[in-house]
Parts: C-alpha cells; sequence; structure tokens
C-alpha cells in the first residue's frame, strides 16, 4: 500500500509539472545590459566607474582617478584597450558582441537555469551528467550543475520508490 501510495505521488506530482511547465512563456530572449550599468572599483579606494566611463576617460583623468603615474607604455596599452572597449558598445550603450553581454548577463543574473541539464540528470541520471560534461555548446557550467542537481533528485526518487 505504501508504495502504490508514493508511486500515485509521484505520478501526480510529474504530470503537474508537465501540465504547469507548458503553460508558463518563456522568454527567449535575456534584457540586455548597458555598459552605463556594469561597473568595476578602480584605485585604492575601490571608487567604482562605469565601462561606459572608462571608454571616454582621458589618460591623465585616468590616473587622477586612480592615484598612480602611467609610464609610456602603460599608456599606449590603456588606450589599446579602451578603443577595443569602444568597438564592444553601441551607440546606444549596449554590448555590440553577444560574447560580452552573455559575460555581463551570467554576472548580473548569477547563472542560469538549464531544463536540458536537469532532464539529463533526472532521466539519465549518472549517464546523463556524463552527457552533459561532454556537450560543449551553450552554458556548460550551468547545464553540469543543473545534470547534478537532477541527478541527485534521482536517485531521491528513486529511494523513495523503493522504499
Amino acid at each position: 500500500m505504501k508504495k502504490a501510495f508514493i508511486l500515485f505521488l509521484l505520478i501526480a506530482v510529474v504530470s503537474a509539472t508537465y501540465s504547469s511547465a507548458s503553460t508558463i512563456p518563456i522568454s527567449s530572449t535575456s534584457p540586455s545590459i548597458k555598459a552605463t550599468d556594469v561597473y568595476l572599483p578602480i584605485g585604492k579606494n575601490g571608487q567604482l566607474i562605469s565601462l561606459m566611463e572608462l571608454s571616454e576617460i582621458k589618460v591623465k583623468d585616468y590616473e587622477a582617478f586612480t592615484g598612480k603615474k602611467m609610464n609610456f607604455r602603460a599608456k599606449v596599452n590603456f588606450k589599446m584597450k579602451q578603443r577595443e572597449l569602444k568597438k564592444n558598445i553601441n551607440y546606444d550603450g549596449t554590448f555590440s558582441k553577444k560574447k560580452v553581454e552573455k559575460y555581463f548577463n551570467k554576472a548580473a543574473l548569477g547563472g542560469a537555469f538549464s531544463l536540458s541539464g536537469l532532464a539529463l540528470g533526472l532521466f539519465l541520471s549518472l549517464i546523463g551528467v556524463l552527457i552533459a560534461y561532454l556537450i560543449t555548446k551553450g552554458d556548460k557550467k550551468g547545464r553540469v550543475t543543473w545534470a547534478w542537481i537532477g541527478a541527485a533528485i534521482g536517485f531521491i526518487i528513486w529511494g523513495a520508490v523503493l522504499i
């Protein structure tokens, strides 16, 4: 009787999960982060400067901001990196390269939920975790993390069913 009740409860949870998941609209686009919203600590006091300001600041202002005198080589290196940063920022303040935007979106969101990783771990257990490690496209770290979480949930469910 106990096993039948646990099996019925498991079927009810799975069917409720699948029916509710199909009704929730999932947005495929994440909000774009602007260069004025990303701040970096600079100097001894940890003063904050946005990436937009950093791409437009002059060398003398940067030296005053950090409190350090830069030699010629450091100034040239700063200008080169500043030019590269300007190329990655559009006129509206968003990032032009998806790689840069993806990096800052991940940092802002703290990682992303991976349904594919959860499904791999939940339904295929350790083999699913191995598959998650082998897939190189997309957010590999998030997929592997959620594959491990799915495998742990799967072990708990199977343990409850077998008891």
